[in-house]
């Protein structure tokens, strides 16, 4: 997504890979206070997110711009977890750091050197504004299906507070908020729309949906005995419940198969966790850094 000073000109932007062609929409006429008590400061480092990380990766590199940039300029085959990892940091930092500002400053000055064209000859930026915004999206959306497979499903006026409080959270990237829908109901609108118009098979989604037996260690430190131990859970697990748990049409898209049997293991699965959520300590209910946020202003 560019910066409102360096956005490409209106010629450029409609060429650029997986725009939806559709009616920017207005401005965003709701935000709300992004803190402690904010529920994305409650949700969005919840640990049971874990278990959706690689569905919101795959949902991401559905989009075409971001498949190719990660292809050109990164190492995503050869280790595929290392750019989930690599981001998760910085994009908590967003919402729990002192200054959650020059964080989003920071992450958003890594993406300008990204840009290129994909094998079909189409143009894409990492700064293109609809780009960097479904990114964002994937982040926002997680929070709500967690939930849902998890733990509590959210109400309506809850997504609508989430959501008012996520254009809070978008806006310390200090980029043009024209791809921003201006409440849920806009953004429901938004999500659907990607899935018809902008959202493609990509090579990477694919491959993210499919078991593969040599995953390689995301960081040499847990290579050997460790990783050994971890690597069929992690290689099979996670292609496993990511594709029990996409959206319909990005099962659709990617044409990814979904037993009875399956159905019933992640049934079994969401039990579980709900279940035994209320006996793990609150202290380990959130990610690190969330709980370091916590501290800091309970001080």
């Amino acid at each position: 997504m560019l910066t409102r000073a360096a956005e490409a000109p209106a010629s450029d932007r409609s060429e650029t890979l997986g725009t939806a062609h559709r009616v920017a929409p207005p401005a965003p006429n709701s935000t709300a206070p992004l803190g402690p008590g904010s529920l994305t400061w409650k949700y969005f480092a919840d640990v049971r997110g874990t278990l959706l990380t690689q569905r919101a990766g795959v949902l991401q590199v559905m989009h075409p711009a971001i498949a190719a940039a990660l292809i050109d300029h990164s190492d995503v085959f050869e280790n595929p977890m290392q750019r989930l990892i690599r981001s998760a940091g910085p994009i908590l930092g967003v919402v729990y750091d002192e200054d959650g500002e020059a964080t989003a400053h920071w992450v958003r000055d890594q993406h300008p050197p990204i840009r290129g064209r994909d094998a079909q000859g189409r143009r894409y930026h990492a700064l293109d504004p609809d780009t960097y915004y479904w990114a964002h999206a994937t982040f926002f959306e997680s929070q709500i299906a967690t939930q849902e497979f998890f733990g509590t499903p959210l109400t309506d006026a809850e997504k609508e507070q989430l959501y008012a409080e996520s254009i809070t959270w978008y806006a310390r990237y200090g980029l043009t908020m024209r791809p921003v829908p201006p409440d849920y109901r806009a953004f429901q609108r938004y999500w659907q729309t990607m899935f018809e118009d902008v959202l493609e098979p990509t090579s990477i989604a694919c491959a993210a949906v499919r078991t593969t037996r040599d995953l390689p260690a995301p960081h040499p430190a847990i290579e050997g005995v460790v990783w050994a131990a971890a690597r069929p859970l992690i290689s099979r697990g996670g292609p496993w419940l990511t594709r029990g748990t996409l959206p319909t049409q990005a099962q659709e898209i990617l044409g990814t198969s979904w037993s009875r049997a399956d159905q019933l293991a992640l049934d079994g699965l969401s039990s579980f966790v709900r279940t035994t959520w209320p006996i793990v300590p609150t202290g380990m209910r959130q990610l690190p850094r969330a709980t370091d946020a916590t501290r800091r202003y309970q001080r």
